[in-house]
């Protein structure tokens, strides 16, 4: 696997295409991609802050969907990006989390929603991709 996400074209919002060997590399990516698109320099971002985090879900997209909507709350709420995620007890209904990060200078895209735009999990030969519609 060459990259953890790209960021790819969509007409009125943002999207990115995430890819991990598994779920819980799927997630990571997720959030350091949705994170890249918050924050014009992540490698910028403190790593002041830690944060734990348990997320439950009905199935694994709206486990990717509650997981980014939780770190977009905290990004629009108290300005923090995050840059580094450990995650544990991870299934397609349920993760726990240890993030850290800091407060950003400013965001240079504030997300209003995660969607579930056409999201979809899919097996690939390499493991797991997703595309992921954010509203800003």
């Amino acid at each position: 696997m060459t990259k953890p996400y790209e960021i790819i074209d969509h007409t009125a919002d943002w999207a990115i295409r995430v890819f991990g060997p598994d779920l819980t590399g799927l997630l990571v990516n997720a959030a350091l991609g949705m994170s890249s698109l918050m924050a014009a320099d992540v490698t910028a971002v403190p790593t002041d802050i830690t944060r734990h985090l348990q997320i439950e879900a009905f199935d694994a997209e709206t486990l990717l969907v509650e997981w980014l909507t939780e770190l977009a709350y905290l990004a629009e709420m108290e300005r923090l990006v995050f840059t580094r995620f450990q995650l544990a007890d991870v299934t397609r209904h349920h993760l726990q989390a240890t993030i850290t990060g800091g407060r950003a200078d400013e965001l240079q895209k504030h997300i209003k929603a995660v969607t579930y735009h056409n999201l979809e999990i899919v097996e690939t030969a390499v493991g797991l991709e997703a595309t992921i519609v954010f509203d800003v």
